[in-house]
């Protein structure tokens, strides 16, 4: 199958964990809405949502209001949609939005001479996280976790809920490249040129064996965004920070 294609202007955006306490996201949504920011296309790179298990109701409802939002974007431009660790299972939430799942990435597009691999990130992880991530994703699990939560009048969602405020997503990893060397398969990307992931934060670029890496800054963190843009000898993503408001 042919590759994708990654378009002059595409917006990408990590990691914003979308939640009622955390909206940048959702004010990104409304700029791009109104057309005071413009793009073609929206390619998000999971971790969009906090908290958002498609049969899971009742994170859909806490949700809601951004879900609506994003549906409106995806029927005035091309939306990609990564699923990540903390947003799964999303195909009926988002009808019109072309979504990926974690077995179906990394999604490779060609921009120009080049070909782009994109994914979450968080591949090649160890043994654990493979079992752990195979179960949040089971729907016996998601369906049996929606019913408790039913039961409980929310009890999970909302325990959930304080887990996440509590979490810190900005922050250093030390050994960073050390762990990208190890984890990324020279195998799985022949032929790619470039390596664009979220999930870990760290706004980092190098070279490895041969191809571009690219590790995107978290938008929860600080709403740093990145756009595609051809310019001879510059960088494939141009970074830019949104605010709603001036500091």
């Amino acid at each position: 199958m042919s590759p994708d294609t990654l378009r002059e202007g595409a917006i990408l955006i990590a990691d914003a964990h979308c939640a009622p306490w955390r909206t940048p996201f959702y004010d990104f949504l409304q700029a791009l809405d109104s057309g005071e920011i413009k793009a073609p296309q929206l390619i998000l790179m999971g971790d969009v949502f906090d908290l958002l298990f498609g049969p899971v109701e009742a994170t859909c409802r806490l949700n809601a209001d951004a879900v609506a939002l994003l549906n409106r974007v995806s029927e005035k431009i091309d939306v990609v949609y990564l699923e990540g660790n903390h947003d799964f299972v999303l195909a009926g939430v988002f009808p019109k939005v072309r979504v990926f799942s974690r077995a179906q990435q990394p999604w490779v597009a060609r921009f120009g001479e080049k070909t782009v691999a994109l994914s979450h990130g968080d591949t090649r992880m160890g043994t654990l996280y493979e079992l752990y991530t195979a179960l949040i994703r089971s729907p016996l699990i998601l369906k049996t976790l929606a019913r408790i939560d039913r039961l409980g009048k929310g009890f999970i969602v909302r325990m959930l809920e304080k887990a996440m405020k509590r979490k810190n997503h900005c922050k250093k990893i030390e050994g960073f490249e050390t762990l990208v060397r190890r984890r990324v398969d020279k195998g799985q990307y022949r032929g790619i040129d470039i390596v664009i992931e979220g999930h870990f934060h760290q706004n980092r670029v190098f070279l490895l064996e041969g191809m571009s890496y690219v590790n995107l800054a978290a938008f929860a963190c600080n709403e740093r965004y990145f756009s595609v843009q051809s310019s001879q000898n510059q960088p494939l993503l141009h970074e830019a920070v949104f605010r709603k408001e001036p500091l």
